[in-house]
C-alpha cells in the first residue's frame, strides 16, 4: 500500500514538474516577446524624440507651423508612456517566469503549504505588475486621445461677429478649408477716394467723420490711417462723366468706434478734418 502511494506521489511529481517546465517554456517565451516590444517601443521614441527636437527648432525658425511642432512633441510624450507601459508588460512576464521557474523547482513540494504561500505571493505580485502595466497603458492611452482632441480643437486668432459657416459642426473638411468668416465690428473702416488735388491737404492720423447712408444725421468719430502711395483713376461707380477722368486717391478711414452701427459692405460718406 505504501509502495503504491509512493508510486503515485512519484508520478505526480514527476507530472507537475513536466507541467512546471512547459510553464517555464511558455514564460520564457513571452518575456522574449514582451522585451522584443519594449525594443521597437523604445525605437519608436527615439524616432519620436528626433522629431520633436527637429520640429520644435523648424518651429521656432518659422519654417513649420507652430502645430507641427506642438503635435510632434505630443506624439513624444505618447511614445514615453508606450515604453514605460512595454517596460512594465517585460517586468509582468519576468515576474510569470520567475513563477513558473519557482513551480519547477518546487514540483516535488506542491502539497506543502510554504509552497501554496509562495505561489500565491507570486501571483498576487504578478497581478500587481500587470494591473499596473495595463494602469499605465490605460493613461498613455488617454494621453493620446486627448492630444487628438485638442488638435480637432479650432481656435479664432481675433474676438469677433461671425459673419457667415462655410462648415457645420462634425462635418469633415480638407486642409486649408474656410470653417467661418469673423467679423470685428470694432475695427470696421471706410474705404475713400479724394481728388488728387486735393489730396495735399490730408495726412495720416487727422480727424475724420463717418456718416452712413442710414444715419446720415450722425457722425461717427475716425481718424485717417492709410493713404494710397498713388493715384488712380476713379472707381466705376461714379456716376458722372466729368469726374471719371479725373484721378483719386484713394484713403482709408478708421472709425473710433462704430457703436454697433457700421458694418461691412454698407455705403457711407466721410468728411476729413483739414487744417
Amino acid at each position: 500500500m505504501l509502495n503504491a502511494q509512493l508510486e503515485e506521489s512519484n508520478i505526480g511529481v514527476d507530472q507537475a514538474r513536466l507541467d512546471a517546465q512547459g510553464r517555464v517554456s511558455q514564460a520564457e517565451a513571452q518575456v522574449a516577446h514582451a522585451e522584443a516590444q519594449l525594443a521597437q517601443a523604445e525605437a519608436d521614441y527615439s524616432q519620436a524624440r528626433y522629431d520633436e527636437q527637429r520640429y520644435t527648432t523648424l518651429a521656432k525658425d518659422g519654417d513649420v507651423p507652430e502645430r507641427t511642432g506642438k503635435q510632434a512633441e505630443t506624439t513624444a510624450e505618447a511614445k514615453a508612456a508606450a515604453v514605460h507601459a512595454a517596460r512594465k508588460q517585460v517586468d509582468v512576464a519576468r515576474g510569470a517566469l520567475t513563477m513558473a521557474k519557482a513551480n519547477l523547482s518546487n514540483a516535488a513540494m506542491r502539497t506543502s503549504q510554504a509552497t501554496a504561500v509562495r505561489k500565491q505571493i507570486l501571483q498576487t505580485q504578478s497581478e500587481i505588475l500587470a494591473a499596473e502595466a495595463q494602469t499605465e497603458h490605460a493613461r498613455a492611452k488617454l494621453r493620446e486621445v486627448e492630444a487628438d482632441r485638442k488638435d480637432l480643437e479650432v481656435v479664432a486668432p481675433i474676438d469677433g461677429t461671425v459673419a457667415t459657416r462655410s462648415a457645420e459642426p462634425g462635418e469633415v473638411v480638407a486642409a486649408g478649408t474656410t470653417l467661418v468668416t469673423l467679423v470685428n465690428l470694432n475695427a470696421v473702416y471706410l474705404r475713400g477716394f479724394i481728388p488728387e488735388g486735393e489730396i495735399g491737404r490730408v495726412r495720416t492720423g487727422q480727424t475724420a467723420r463717418v456718416y452712413l447712408d442710414s444715419a446720415p444725421d450722425r457722425a461717427l468719430e475716425a481718424v485717417v490711417s492709410r493713404i494710397d502711395p498713388e493715384a488712380s483713376f476713379t472707381p466705376e461707380n461714379t456716376y458722372f462723366k466729368d469726374d471719371r477722368v479725373k484721378q483719386v486717391v484713394g484713403v482709408k478711414l478708421q472709425l473710433k468706434n462704430g457703436a454697433g452701427y457700421a458694418k461691412p459692405g454698407m455705403p457711407a460718406d466721410g468728411e476729413v478734418i483739414t487744417d
